[in-house]
C-alpha cells in the first residue's frame, strides 16, 4: 500500500508508510462513515437527544435543572469513557481486534435498542434505556476515534486525519438537529408509542450498519492497536507520563465547558424568545453545520502551515466566538448568529483536535482520544449545563452564561504553552513529533 517509507524517531514509532492520494482518501472516509454510525447512535450526542430534550420538558414538565439533572445521570458511561477506550487497547473480541468490537457490540447495541423500542415511555425507563445504550455504544466508538490517530500517525497525514475527525464530530448533531424538531413532535402527540419505537428502531439499524462496517472494511482499518500490550498498571502510567497528550485533553474539556451553549441555549431560545421545537434544532443544526467550511479551510492548510501558528490562529478566532449570540433579540435571529458562531469556531475545533491526533501515544490510542473526544466532551458539557441552568435561572440569566464561556474559552490561551515543542513546531506530513512520549 505504501509508496515511501520515512524513518520514525527512535524508540517513537514504527517506520511512516506515505500513501497516494487515492488510498488516503478511501482509508479516512470510511474512517469518517464509521465514526458518523457510531455518534449517530450514541444517545449522548447522536439523534435521540432533541427528541428526548422536548420529551422532558413538554411531557414530563421537567425543568430546566431537572433536564440538566437527567442528562448530567444519562451521561454516567460518558464520563469514564476512557474505561471503555483501555478495553478497547487491551481486549480483541475472538483475536479480531477492532472489528470483534465492531461486531460484538455493535450487535448488543441494536439488541438493545430493539428491546428498549417496546419499553413504556418514562423518566425511570428512559434514564436506563439511556445509560445502557451510551455503554455499549462507547466500545466502537472508542475504536472509531482512536483509528484517526492510528491513521494520522502511521502514514504521515495527522492534519488531515485531524480534520477529517472534527468534521466526522459535526454530522452526526447537524442530522439529530435537523430531525429532532420532527422526532419529538412525534412522541408528544398520539402516536408516541409508535414514534418511540421508530426512534429505537432506527437505532438499532444504525449500529446493524457497524456491525457490517465490520465484517467489511479493509483490515487495516479494524485490525485494532499493533504494538505489544504492557501490564494495565504500565501503559496508564505511560499516558501520565506523555506530557503531549494532556494539553489536547485539557484544552479540549475547557472548550467544551460552555454554561451557555447546551441546555440553557434551548429554554432561552424556547422561553425567552419563544421558538418553536423546529426553530431550535435549525439552530443546532445550521451551528454544526457551519462549521464544516471552516474546518475544510483548516484541511487546506494544515499541511502547509506550522501547528503553532494554526493553534495561534484559533485561539484568535475561537475565544470571541459566542459573543455573536449576544447581539440577537428574537429566534430568527439566534439562528442566522448560529452561522457566524459556526464559522468562527470551526477553524478552532479543527486545530484542537490536529493536537489530540498528533499527541496520542501509540497502543493508547482508544484511551486517549476517549479522554480528549468523549469523556472531556461529556464531563465538560454535562457539568457545564448543570452551570449554566443554576446561573441562567438565578444568577442573571442568558447574558451572564455567555460571558462565563467566553472567560473559560480564554483559558485555553494559557493550556497551549504547556505543549511540548516538538508538537508545536511540527507541520503535516512528518514523521512523529513526540519526542517526549515514553
Amino acid at each position: 500500500m505504501s509508496v515511501e517509507t520515512l524513518k520514525a524517531p527512535i524508540g517513537a514509532m514504527p517506520p511512516v508508510s506515505r500513501l497516494r492520494v487515492s488510498q488516503r482518501a478511501k482509508l479516512l472516509a470510511l474512517a469518517f462513515l464509521v465514526l458518523v454510525l457510531t455518534s449517530l447512535a450514541s444517545p449522548g450526542g447522536g439523534f435521540i437527544i432533541t427528541p428526548v430534550f422536548f420529551f422532558l420538558r413538554n411531557r414530563l414538565h421537567l425543568s430546566t435543572e431537572g433536564i440538566a439533572t437527567f442528562n448530567l445521570l444519562a451521561g454516567a458511561p460518558l464520563y469514564v469513557s476512557f474505561l471503555f477506550g483501555l478495553v478497547r487497547d487491551r481486549w480483541s473480541p475472538f483475536g479480531w481486534g477492532d472489528k470483534g468490537h465492531y461486531i460484538v457490540f455493535g450487535v448488543a447495541a441494536a439488541a438493545a435498542f430493539g428491546v428498549i423500542a417496546f419499553l413504556p415511555l418514562s423518566s425511570g425507563a428512559l434514564l436506563a434505556a439511556m445509560i445502557i445504550l451510551t455503554a455499549l455504544v462507547l466500545v466502537p466508538l472508542s475504536a472509531a476515534n482512536a483509528l484517526f490517530s492510528e491513521l494520522g500517525q502511521s502514514h504521515a497525514m495527522t492534519g488531515q486525519s485531524g480534520t477529517v475527525l472534527a468534521a466526522a464530530t459535526f454530522v452526526p448533531p447537524t442530522i439529530a438537529y435537523l430531525l429532532g424538531g420532527v422526532l419529538s413532535g412525534a412522541l408528544e402527540g398520539r402516536n408516541a408509542l409508535l414514534a418511540a419505537r421508530a426512534l429505537f428502531g432506527l437505532g438499532a439499524a444504525i449500529m446493524a450498519a457497524v456491525v457490517l462496517f465490520g465484517l467489511l472494511a479493509p483490515r487495516e482499518l479494524t485490525r485494532g492497536p499493533t504494538a505489544p500490550r504492557r501490564r494495565i498498571g504500565a501503559e496508564v502510567a505511560a499516558l501520565f507520563r506523555t506530557r503531549s497528550a494532556w494539553p489536547p485533553i485539557l484544552i479540549m474539556f475547557l472548550w467544551d465547558f460552555a454554561p451557555a451553549f447546551g441546555v440553557v441555549m434551548q429554554m432561552h431560545m424556547a422561553t425567552d424568545l419563544h421558538a418553536s421545537d423546529a426553530q431550535v434544532g435549525a439552530f443546532y443544526a445550521i451551528f454544526n453545520g457551519a462549521n464544516i467550511p471552516a474546518i475544510i479551510l483548516y484541511g487546506w492548510l494544515a499541511p502547509r502551515v506550522r501547528l503553532k501558528t494554526l493553534l495561534t490562529w484559533a485561539a484568535v478566532v475561537g475565544v470571541p466566538s459566542m459573543l455573536p449570540l449576544l447581539l440577537a433579540r428574537s429566534a430568527q435571529g439566534e439562528i442566522w448568529a448560529a452561522l457566524v458562531v459556526g464559522l468562527m469556531s470551526g477553524f478552532s475545533i479543527a486545530a484542537f483536535c490536529h493536537l489530540a491526533v498528533v499527541s496520542c501515544p501509540r497502543a493508547l490510542e482508544g484511551t486517549m482520544m476517549s479522554l480528549a473526544m468523549v469523556t472531556a466532551f461529556f464531563v465538560a458539557q454535562r457539568f457545564g449545563d448543570v452551570f449554566g441552568a443554576w446561573l441562567y435561572q438565578r444568577n442573571g440569566g442568558f447574558v451572564t452564561t455567555e460571558i462565563v464561556t467566553t472567560l473559560v474559552y480564554a483559558l485555553v490561551v494559557p493550556v497551549l504553552f504547556l505543549v511540548p515543542r516538538q508538537i508545536l513546531q511540527s507541520e503535516d506530513g512528518e514523521a512523529d513529533p513526540r519526542a517526549t512520549a515514553p
